[in-house]
């Protein structure tokens, strides 16, 4: 009995390393078209388009934080000013659609890279984040915090 009880947890151990050896070996990705096998030149492509649209969601993801930050201490504040949360709240629904259309905007573009065969696996990506949501941040860690990368995807 002892013994059985002893090949059990080894197996489970290994199969546990196992697993967390498999999740650390993933290459992050740093949008959802790493997911997809490429072409060397639609590889060439994409990290072209990235090398704009990256710096500039990450401003306004920056900005964002930044406006959320805000709100939190008006939301806190004693008295409350309900126009001043009113207006910090529109600011941050204005930023959140602006990055909304970046985004739509960059799927649009790198789509028009892609064959019909990813075009469809493209299309299946995307329709399992909206699924869970929305679409995630990759390749950005958020300040104080650590991330696995692909964790989740």
């Amino acid at each position: 009995m002892k013994d059985v009880l002893l090949i059990l947890l080894s197996l489970t151990v290994i199969g546990l390393l196992t697993i967390r050896f498999m999740r650390v070996r993933r290459k992050p990705i740093r949008g959802y078209l790493d997911l997809i096998k490429l072409t060397e030149e639609q590889k060439t492509q994409v990290e072209e388009i990235r090398k704009d649209f990256l710096p500039r969601v990450a401003g306004i993801r920056q900005s964002l934080r930044q406006r959320r930050l805000e709100l939190n201490d008006l939301l806190f504040a004693e008295p409350p000013d309900m126009q001043a949360i009113e207006g910090k709240s529109r600011d941050v629904s204005k930023l959140q659609t602006q990055l909304e259309r970046e985004v739509i905007d960059h799927i649009l573009q790198e789509k028009e890279l892609l064959s019909p065969e990813q075009k469809r696996q493209f299309y299946d990506v995307i329709r399992t984040e909206f699924e869970k949501g929305g679409l995630g941040v990759h390749g950005e860690q958020r300040p104080g915090t650590t991330r696995n990368a692909g964790k989740g995807r």
